[in-house]
């Protein structure tokens, strides 16, 4: 029988914390220790009795992993996925891969060079809604995707920007939040070839934005909106919608919807809309939901990670999708910036 893949989990914060516990759900993995400086993290791994390291490379050095999962804070994972690569050890980096594209590459070429995995944490491409989602699209169920509309507003509470980097540039609701997003409308409906974006941080006046509203052009020649902010009480964000994380209530709504010739589809919810006969908006709409399973994407993530590093599978989202969606993020955050529209090769 094979043993399982031992992985470190490097950041025991709250997302490291996340990662922790789809290890512990996955058969096919173990953990094999926590990487993080601090008395929290330190305090994370003597409450398991797992073995603790205050830095990167001293874990590297003791050879205990078969895999990182960097969870570190975003300004690090360059450096901290460049040490892995050095190691010849696969790595599974937190979105997003850096906080800058000419950075990002620097992580993705030195990969490539070494022949060593590169994974990015776009976790909601595992969701099994996403999957089956995908299958209608590509199935031809919506016809030609004319256009997409995406929301993810919530509100943070004041004592999560207690941490410093969380009001630093880097940090932020686009590159925490809206990344996702972009990354499943990507994966979804396809290349983005144009970005207009604005920002504001009218509210909690921190280096950040807090609200951005983002107009987008896709190579289909579909266009869509999205928006993000984490100062409104609301409903309509992924988080609140999917159900992926017990730590948020779950509500009976939608944040994305996607229009195509012959119908629309509404996320996480996942109704399809179509005219059952001839085409047209005197028609009767019928909807469909379809069943899909409710698995958490972080434990496929985590079992798909494991597979990788056996040499049985190709990442789902590889570095190189990772910096796809870098890409855009940065061209949104350049956008709003210069108040111009950005284009994309």
């Amino acid at each position: 029988m094979t043993s399982p893949i031992r992985i470190a989990v490097a950041g025991a914060g709250l997302i490291g914390k996340r990662h922790i516990e789809a290890i512990d759900a996955v058969s096919e993995a173990t953990l094999a220790c926590i990487v993080d400086p601090s008395d929290a993290g330190r305090a994370v791994a003597s409450a398991r009795g797992t073995a603790w390291f205050a830095s990167l490379s001293e874990m590297l050095d003791a050879k205990v992993a078969d895999g990182v999962v960097l969870a570190t804070p975003n300004q690090v994972h360059v450096d901290n996925g460049l040490e892995c690569v050095a190691a010849g050890i696969p790595a599974l980096v937190e979105k997003p891969l850096a906080t800058d594209v000419a950075q990002a590459e620097r992580l993705v070429d030195a990969a490539k060079a070494a022949g060593v995995p590169l994974l990015v944490g776009h976790h909601r491409r595992h969701n099994p809604l996403i999957q089956t989602a995908r299958a209608a699209i590509d199935e031809g169920k919506l016809g030609t995707i004319t256009a997409v509309h995406g929301q993810c507003w919530f509100f943070k509470p004041d004592d999560y920007f207690n941490v410093d980097w969380r009001r630093a540039k880097g940090a932020g609701p686009v590159f925490l939040n809206m990344i996702h997003d972009l990354d499943l409308l990507r994966y979804l409906c396809g290349e983005v070839t144009s970005v207009q974006a604005l920002e504001s941080n009218a509210i909690r006046g921190n280096e950040v934005e807090e609200t951005a509203a983002v107009l987008l052009k896709f190579a289909n020649g579909a266009l869509g909106t999205m928006t993000v902010s984490d100062t409104i009480v609301a409903p309509w964000s992924w988080e609140l919608t999917a159900r992926e994380n017990p730590a948020y209530p779950a509500h009976n709504e939608s944040c994305y919807m996607i229009g195509g010739t012959r119908g629309s589809i509404s996320l996480p919810n996942l109704t399809i809309w179509q005219n059952q006969g001839s085409r047209g908006w005197h028609e009767p709409l019928s909807a469909t939901k379809t069943p899909f399973g409710f698995e958490d994407p972080l434990i496929r993530q985590i079992r798909q990670f494991a597979a990788v590093i056996r040499g049985e599978e190709e990442p789902l989202v590889s570095g190189e999708e990772g910096l796809k969606t870098l890409r855009l993020i940065e061209a949104v955050k350049q956008s709003a910036a210069t108040e111009q529209t950005v284009m994309l090769d």
